[in-house]
């Protein structure tokens, strides 16, 4: 009985240390959404050949193979952290306060358990610089979780999903790798599925047969993790999930 007792002490002492150390989002306040085509003061690297040492100390060598894109409060990085531990996952965030607040939030983490060395974030505007950051068929995942969905129709060139940025994805995705995208808008949903379809790279892939596959942690992670997820939740609303995968077409010499 003294042993557990001591346990139990022990498990409440890190817990407590763990929440006094993370970040408070009320220090951290940024406007919901930034605008991607701002010419903001991005450092970014010139070729995607980059030393990701600084992000993961104890995975010297390695690159990230998930990236959530838009990572917000990185409520699916700490998701996944624990359920992934031999991938590194990799956070790109436009918003500067937001993205400071996940990097606070993982070093407190890190300071209490070795659970999260394999996470981390960066400031990106992944619209403009994604090819700087991933090389060719580097990723075996992308995220995109309740993106803005920019309702006017004016603004929907501003929209995370297009014809356009398909082609970079496709490009940064090794063949086999999934499109995860999820959103609480119907009408972005049905453009997000519509453009997916359309690309020749991308094909759907049945949530059932992802989960048949081993993928169930992270299918769960991308309903339920994020803040916007949990919104959705508290509010009774629904969500519209569609996954793709990357597929290897031949080509044809003419």
């Amino acid at each position: 009985m003294t042993k557990r007792k001591r346990t139990a002490t022990a498990a409440t002492t890190t817990t407590s240390s763990t929440s006094s150390l993370l970040p408070q989002k009320k220090h951290y306040r940024q406007r919901a959404h930034a605008n991607p085509f701002s010419d903001h003061s991005l450092v970014y690297p010139s070729s995607p050949c980059i030393d990701w040492t600084t992000h993961y100390p104890a995975f010297a060598g390695q690159r990230p193979s998930f990236a959530d894109i838009g990572c917000g409060f990185g409520g699916l990085l700490i998701a996944l952290a624990p359920q992934f531990p031999d991938n590194l996952i990799i956070g790109l965030e436009i918003r500067v306060q937001v993205t400071q607040y996940v990097q606070d939030r993982i070093a407190a983490l890190r300071a209490t358990t070795d659970d999260y060395q394999n996470i981390s974030v960066v400031r990106a505007n992944a619209m403009k610089f994604l090819p700087n950051f991933f090389q060719k068929a580097s990723l075996a995942a992308l995220f995109f979780l309740f993106p803005d969905p920019h309702f006017k129709t004016r603004k929907h060139k501003a929209r995370i999903i297009s014809q356009t940025l398909l082609a970079e994805y496709a490009y940064v995705l090794a063949p086999g790798g999934i499109v995860y995208t999820i959103t609480d808008v119907e009408d972005l949903a049905q453009w997000m599925r519509a453009h997916l379809d359309a690309h020749p790279l991308f094909q759907f892939v049945e949530e059932q047969e992802l989960r048949d596959e081993g993928k169930g942690p992270i299918l769960d992670a991308v309903y339920s993790a994020t803040e916007e997820g949990k919104k959705v939740e508290r509010n009774a609303g629904q969500k519209w999930l569609a996954c793709f995968r990357r597929i290897q077409v031949k080509r044809i010499n003419v």
